[in-house]
This record gives structure tokens, C-alpha cells and sequence, in this order.
């Protein structure tokens, strides 16, 4: 049975006590055999004679972070009745029964889902959440609006056929503004694609945005990318990749490689409900359990995986409950409530990195869009069921009416905000399509010091193809 954690006052003083995380270790506290000795005298003298050395230093941190004082396996006879009920097993004490159970398929009843805010926007009573300001929330609302506008406009660009391809996040504009405000700017953040409001919050302009869409000589991938594979090193926020669920084991290799450097931050790792089917997603999680890596894998479940349902591609209530299998403590958060967004990841921001270890939400959301402008979802899901969770259960317009309902907007800024921000991504629409493209040459740069000889010959290949076919080529890139 999991464990359910709850505070009492309204701000969290202390992530550890943070309510309805599951507890990977079913009725232990998280605490579990902390402070214990690691080694024995013995084992500590010899450790002691080691030469001191990086490696050495390297070697002891990595086995000292890890559970293994909990693995103790010792194997030796004892006249208990407690110890001849159980086995002494790696990992820890395993009770024998002599009735055959098998463990259950599922629980009786899911996993529940938290939230802060009901659909209105109205503040559930009772409710416990991590306090924010007026200037936070402001910039949140502003920046929802932001990307809603910009998923609107840039889907036109697409069908204008302006751009070749885009993908929205209508629906899922809560998941990225909210969970990238409770985060810091030193949080490390590999994306899957649907998250490139968490790139608007740290401050990709909408020219960075449009550049990239277009491929022009300003865009950082140098035109080589499809559009919406943003990217940006200097906001900690790694290029989108088209394969799904790659990112997990790097996610959890750079969470350890922070942990290993005492950095006070972590990763963090979104994808999607469909991603979870994958097999590098189960090599993250377990990889990150192991190592006690500081990284947060965030899953929207927004109920399809392209065409295919989610009862169509797991029979386990959702993924909340997978957390548990491989030991990482685990929310279900309403992925449409702001406010329960913000402050699920502020908690498991402080856990990841005050006590080195992986957490994994599931945020229950919708996504409202198409998968891309390459879909058209009318042909697998009904167009009644978009449109409720469109008007009925729309992130923006419930977080719009709890800032309201504070005083820290009106009607006046609303306009203002809507009218600005779709004058700035016209123009920044302009500017990109009118940009020079990137010369032929940088398709073949920057992966190798020396480019070896197998590109070498394509490049060479292309550039007679192109001066046997001239009028086949875009005129307007540098050759």
C-alpha cells in the first residue's frame, strides 16, 4: 500500500513531508536506515589505506550515495523466530508465508489525482499548495497566452505553407509554463517536443522561435533540424531529438554527473504518455533509482499517443504507478491546474536535489491540437470530446480566473497582452522568412574536428547533383 504524506499549512517549508508522493518503499519511511555506518572497522581501515587519488575519491562517492548500506546480505544462521520466517536476501528482508498469494494485477481503486483549483478556477477549500506572488503569477498567465498565440499563429504559418511542419501544446499550456517556473535557471531540461513554453519562460524570444521554424542562418541548428526541434545552451535546454524517449537514460547519466559535482540542481525529462511504452524509458527510470540521480521524469498523459488510446497501450492505472516498480517516489498532478503543476514540481525539485533522488509525475491533461499538422485526430477521437476539455477544462482560462479572482488582472491588460504579442510574432515571422539561409556547407560542419571521408564524398555527390540540377535546387541557399 503506498504511503501518503500531508502537511498541514498552505506553503511547503519542507518538500520531504510533501502529501500524496507514493513512497517507493511501501510501509518504510523515506528515511529508511539513514545514518547507519557503511563499512565496518575492518572494511574502513582498508578503505583508508587506498591511495587518494581522483579516481579513488570518484569511486567512494559513488559507492557511498547508493542504497547498499539497505543491502546487507548476510546469509548467517540465526535461532530467531523472526529470522526463520524470512530470508535474508540482497536488497533485504524477504517473509516467508506458506499461502500462495499472487500479488494483484491492480488496486482496487486509482491512484488519485492532485489538484488545487477545480475547473472554474475557483480554490478547492482545504487545499495545500506552494504559495506564489503576484509578479510570478502574472508572468505565468502572460506566458500561457504567449504560447497559446504562438501555437496559433505558427499552425497558420504551416498551412500557409510558410513552414513545412509544426506541433502544438493547446491543452498542455499549464504543464509547461508551471512546471518550468517552480524549476532554476541551472536545472538542465531535455524536452521530447511539446514543451516549448518551457523555453518561453526562460527567455527564447519569439524571433529565436520564429528563426528556428523558418531554418534561416539565425537559427542555432543552423537550418539542419525540423522545425520545432528547438534548442539552446545557454538556457540549460538540450535540442529535441524526433526519436521518442531517447532522452531518459541521458536524463539520468547528466543527473549523475551533476550529483557527482555537487551541483544544488537537477534534470528535468518531459514526455509523453506514448513514450512510456518505450524501452529506453524503463532503462531511465531504473538507471536513475539506481543511482540515486536527481532527476524528475515528467509524463503527460494526455490520453493519446498519436491515434493510439491509452487503454489501447497499457492495462496500469496510468504511469503513475510505475514509479514504484523500480523504487522512485511518485504524484498523479491534474496537468490542467496551474497551481497544482507549480507546486508538485517545487516539491519534488527539492527532494531531487536535497536528497538525490529520481521523482517521477504523471500530469493528467488533453491535448487539445492535432499531434502535429501532419494528424487529423477527427479520424480517431470524437470531436465532442475535444471540444469539452477545449472549453470545459481549458488550463488558461482556469488559472486566468484565479489571478483575476486576486486583483492581479483585468480585462484592459488582457487585450493589451494579446494584441502585443501577436504584433511581435508577425513581425518576428517576417524577418525570419526574409533571412538568408544557411550555406550548404554547414549541413556537413560541427559534428567532427576532421569531417571524415564518407561525408566528405557526400558533399561532394551533392554538389554534382546540384550543378547537373540546378532548377531542382532552392535557389535561395548559399551553395
Amino acid at each position: 500500500m503506498a504511503i501518503w504524506c500531508r502537511v498541514s499549512s498552505r506553503t511547503i517549508a519542507n518538500a520531504n513531508h510533501m502529501r500524496k508522493f507514493i513512497n517507493p518503499a511501501s510501509g518504510l519511511s523515506p528515511a529508511l536506515n539513514r545514518g547507519r555506518p557503511l563499512f565496518s572497522d575492518g572494511n574502513r581501515r582498508h578503505l583508508d589505506s587506498l591511495p587518494r587519488n581522483r579516481a579513488t575519491r570518484v569511486w567512494f562517492q559513488r559507492f557511498k550515495s547508493t542504497l547498499a548500506e539497505k543491502q546487507q546480505d548476510s546469509f548467517l544462521s540465526s535461532d530467531s523466530d523472526e529470522d526463520l520466517q524470512s530470508l535474508q536476501f540482497p536488497g533485504g528482508k524477504v517473509s516467508y508465508t506458506s499461502e500462495m498469494n499472487f500479488i494483484s494485477e491492480s488496486s482496487e481503486t486509482r491512484v488519485p489525482c492532485y489538484r488545487v483549483l477545480d475547473d472554474d478556477g475557483e480554490l478547492i477549500p482545504d487545499s495545500h499548495f506552494q504559495q506564489v506572488s503576484e509578479e510570478v503569477a502574472v508572468k505565468m498567465y502572460s506566458k500561457m497566452v504567449s504560447l497559446q498565440i504562438m501555437d496559433t499563429i505558427f499552425y497558420e504559418a504551416q498551412r500557409q505553407g510558410r513552414i513545412s511542419f509544426y506541433l502544438t501544446s493547446a491543452g498542455e499550456e499549464a504543464i509547461n509554463i508551471a512546471s518550468a517556473a517552480a524549476l532554476s535557471e541551472q536545472d538542465i531540461i531535455l524536452p521530447q517536443y511539446r514543451e516549448p513554453g518551457v523555453l518561453l519562460w526562460r527567455g527564447f524570444t519569439l524571433q529565436e522561435f520564429a528563426d528556428q521554424c523558418f531554418g534561416n542562418k539565425a537559427d542555432y541548428g543552423k537550418g539542419r533540424q525540423m522545425p520545432i526541434h528547438y534548442g539552446s545552451k545557454k538556457h540549460n535546454f538540450f535540442t529535441i531529438s524526433s526519436p521518442i524517449a531517447t532522452q531518459l537514460p541521458q536524463a539520468a547519466g547528466i543527473a549523475y554527473s551533476l550529483k557527482m559535482d555537487n551541483k544544488k540542481a537537477c534534470v528535468v525529462s518531459y514526455i509523453g504518455d506514448g513514450g512510456t511504452s518505450e524501452g529506453d524509458f524503463h532503462a531511465g527510470l531504473n538507471f536513475a533509482a539506481v543511482m540515486e540521480a536527481p532527476v524528475i521524469f515528467f509524463c503527460r498523459n494526455n490520453g493519446w499517443a498519436i491515434s493510439t488510446n491509452v487503454s489501447e497501450q497499457f492495462r496500469s492505472d496510468g504511469i503513475v504507478v510505475k514509479g514504484r516498480a523500480y523504487g522512485i517516489r511518485s504524484i498523479r498532478v491534474d496537468g490542467n491546474d496551474a497551481l497544482a503543476v507549480y507546486t508538485a514540481v517545487s516539491a519534488a525539485r527539492e527532494m531531487a536535489v536535497n536528497e538525490h533522488r529520481p521523482i517521477l509525475i504523471e500530469a493528467l491533461t488533453y491535448r487539445v491540437g492535432h499531434h502535429s499538422t501532419s494528424d487529423d485526430s477527427t479520424k480517431y477521437r470524437k470531436l465532442d470530446e475535444i471540444v469539452y476539455w477545449k472549453n470545459a477544462r481549458n488550463p488558461v482560462n482556469r488559472f486566468r480566473n484565479w489571478v483575476q479572482s486576486n486583483g492581479w488582472w483585468s480585462e484592459q491588460q488582457e487585450t493589451q497582452l494579446r494584441n502585443s504579442v501577436r504584433k511581435q510574432l508577425l513581425e518576428a515571422i517576417q524577418v525570419a522568412e526574409k533571412a538568408e539561409k544557411p550555406p550548404l556547407s554547414e549541413m556537413f560542419r560541427d559534428v567532427y574536428d576532421y569531417p571524415p571521408s564518407n561525408l566528405e564524398e557526400q558533399e561532394k555527390h551533392l554538389r554534382e547533383t546540384i550543378s547537373r540540377h540546378p532548377s531542382d535546387y532552392p535557389s535561395d541557399i548559399p551553395v
